[in-house]
């Protein structure tokens, strides 16, 4: 793009020195008329005047071909490097953001809620037993898996909630202008769609049965960093994981207030 402008700016460069190269012409032409004092004189000059418009002309045209032409090739490379940070902000496997963006989109959404007075709730998400699932079945039913959870998580989101895979098998969801109680609606119904698919083995047709998942759920606080609504959303999580799994589990349930009962740490 920078090697484009700097083309650009030489053609530009290039065309007001032309210009400017007219416009002494065109004063010495004056200086002349007024001096003239025969037809072949006018003749001669009038015949100047008209071949140094014709050149000025033809300039205009190469300069006027030449901005369209960049313009068309700046526009090509301003949607190629949106593509490329789209696709840096994107998780290649389910398609929802990243770990990056996510990052970036909760901080702003806390300042949006703070600023607006408004509520939001972050949900943790995780996979049942996720890595037994991915060594008896092989990796690429762990993708199948994966993205069957992100399938759900799309379509329970919407508008300007922010939904990603945060690693590995978590998926994370930050529901702006959701208080904690819609927000666990919102959970519940990602749970459903998961447990209710049954996963098939796409190359031999083999039926390997449903997963599920456990989500921790809470509510921001205006006192609260990314750091700290972070980890009690997935205090809630290890809860759900540590009282059956399949589960949602938020900050105000007396299953997430026992923390002695948790393990040391979370198991898939």
């Amino acid at each position: 793009m920078l090697d484009e402008i700097k083309q650009v700016l030489d053609t530009i460069g290039s065309a007001a020195g032309s210009a400017t190269s007219y416009s002494e012409s065109l004063v010495d032409a004056s200086e002349k008329l007024a001096g003239a004092s025969d037809g072949e004189t006018l003749r001669a000059i009038v015949e100047r005047l008209l071949q140094g418009a014709k050149e000025m002309q033809l300039n205009n045209k190469k300069l006027e071909a030449r901005l369209s032409a960049s313009k068309q090739e700046i526009e090509q490379l301003q949607q190629s490097l949106e593509a490329v940070r789209t696709e840096s902000l994107t998780d290649p496997l389910t398609s929802l953001a990243n770990r990056k963006f996510f990052d970036q989109a909760i901080q702003k959404a806390m300042a949006e809620a703070k600023a607006k007075n408004e509520p939001l709730s972050l949900l943790m998400i995780d996979v049942d037993y996720f890595k037994s699932f991915n060594d008896k079945y092989g990796h690429l039913t762990g993708d199948q898996v994966l993205r069957l959870v992100a399938i759900a998580v799309k379509q329970n989101v919407k508008g300007r909630d922010i939904a990603a895979r945060y690693g590995g098998e978590e998926f994370v969801i930050a529901l702006t202008n959701t208080a904690l109680q819609p927000a666990i609606t919102v959970a519940d119904q990602i749970r459903r769609a998961v447990m209710t698919k049954e996963l098939m083995k796409r190359s031999s047709g083999q039926k390997l049965g449903r997963v599920t998942v456990s989500i921790g759920a809470a509510a921001w606080r205006p006192s609260d960093t990314l750091q700290s609504l972070i980890e009690r959303a997935d205090t809630c999580l290890y809860a759900a994981k540590n009282h059956g799994r399949n589960r949602v589990i938020c900050e105000s349930d007396p299953e997430a207030q026992a923390p002695d009962k948790m393990p040391p740490a979370r198991v898939a």
